[in-house]
């Protein structure tokens, strides 16, 4: 397959630059990247992290810092397993999109026409049994986040209702791609497990990712700590979510977001679709979803999302970027599209999400990175 042999012609070594450049020009050498991932860290006692960083669609440096486990003192590396979360949404997405590049999916083709059934039909969605709007969803709809629906049924009391008709506006939901896998899984057929196994898992080399646990990932596993500090034990997933069920480590996904970086995998129509805004956010945060105060705080660089993924302009060009977030995890992969440049965090702790933007700014580039809006409170230096 295509993407493997990418894999076997541009494996190469982390250490392999001894200067890597930043979108500005500057040159930083390793040990001066360890030297200021390690003191943003301390000063925000962050205890585990790990960082790639992509050049060219080629991943340059990649390293693991601080510990997986701070109790036991067990060191988090490259190979470490950590949760993915959110990242599952864009790599979902990546999945769908090679669907929809052989033709085997129209992204606008009412999911209505996809299923055998109706939606309300299947135990799972029959909250929606008087309520005709689900006949108005698409899987455009339910990968750029505008099917109206909240993050999670959760908030909702465990009941599924729609909150704006579908396409409206941008409200980020869990649900939307709850059911983007749902109707894969009942129109097509598919084991999407399986097949984002065989598709993308497999090509790239990923080795030690996985939508469910694995037992051979207990060797060398990282549980999660609160913003306060509390340990939280890793979830050991049983069950496949295309909103967040997949664990990876820091080695396995800096090759995806390379391999989306570069197009590989993808037809050049299906991937720049994928990565070009569908949607416009005029909300002044990403959370809580559903917020009806609107801003133009962010016209100027032309916030929005893609197919999977956030979009925005900088001073460089267009990015796309994926968060990854819950009590004890924070992610992020960020882009430059034409640059094919990108930064990838992992960490194991919340309080990462403290220094981000500085880790952004430093080792891609001044992008005015949209922070505010993502919730990434600034570090204290």
């Amino acid at each position: 397959m295509r993407w493997l042999l990418a894999f076997l012609l541009i494996a190469l070594p982390a250490s392999a630059a001894e200067t890597i450049r930043t979108l500005d020009g500057r040159a930083l050498t390793p040990a001066q990247i360890d030297a200021q991932v390690q003191a943003l860290m301390r000063e925000e006692s962050v205890p585990g992290l790990g960082l790639a960083l992509i050049r060219g669609g080629h991943v340059v440096f990649q390293n693991g810092y601080g510990l997986r486990n701070v109790e036991q003192k067990l060191p988090l590396e490259p190979d470490t397993i950590m949760y993915g979360a959110s990242l599952t949404k864009a790599t979902f997405a990546t999945f769908v999109m090679q669907l929809v590049g052989e033709g085997k999916l129209d992204l606008d083709r009412p999911i209505a026409a996809i299923l055998p059934k109706p939606l309300p039909d299947y135990p799972a969605y029959a909250d929606l049994k008087n309520n005709d709007r689900w006949k108005k969803l698409t899987l455009r709809i339910l990968l750029d986040h505008t099917s109206g629906f909240a993050n999670f049924r959760g908030f909702d009391g465990g009941k599924l209702q729609f909150h704006r008709n579908p396409g409206a506006r941008y409200a980020y939901s869990g649900e939307g791609l709850r059911l983007a896998q749902f109707v894969i899984e009942q129109g097509l057929g598919l084991d999407v497990a399986g097949e984002m196994n065989r598709r993308v898992f497999v090509p790239l080399g990923m080795t030690r990712t996985s939508l469910t646990w694995r037992d051979d990932f207990a060797a060398n596993l990282s549980d999660s700590y609160a913003e306060d500090g509390k340990h939280i034990a890793h979830d050991r997933r049983e069950h496949v979510s295309a909103a967040g069920s997949m664990d990876t480590t820091l080695a396995d996904f800096s090759k995806l977001l390379a391999a989306v970086a570069r197009g590989d995998g993808l037809t050049q129509a299906a991937r720049a679709e994928m990565v070009r805004r569908q949607v416009a956010i005029d909300s002044p945060q990403q959370f809580p979803t559903l917020l009806e105060e609107r801003t133009n705080r962010w016209a100027s660089i032309e916030l929005g999302y893609g197919l999977g993924w956030g979009v925005f302009e900088t001073p460089y060009g267009h990015a796309f970027f994926k968060e990854g977030h819950d009590d004890g995890t924070a992610n992020y992969a960020l882009c430059l599209d034409k640059q094919r440049d990108c930064i990838l965090l992992l960490s194991n702790s919340v309080r990462a999400e403290h220094i981000y933007a500085t880790l952004v700014n430093r080792l891609l580039g001044p992008v005015n990175l949209p922070a505010a809006w993502e919730g990434y409170a600034p570090a204290k230096s």
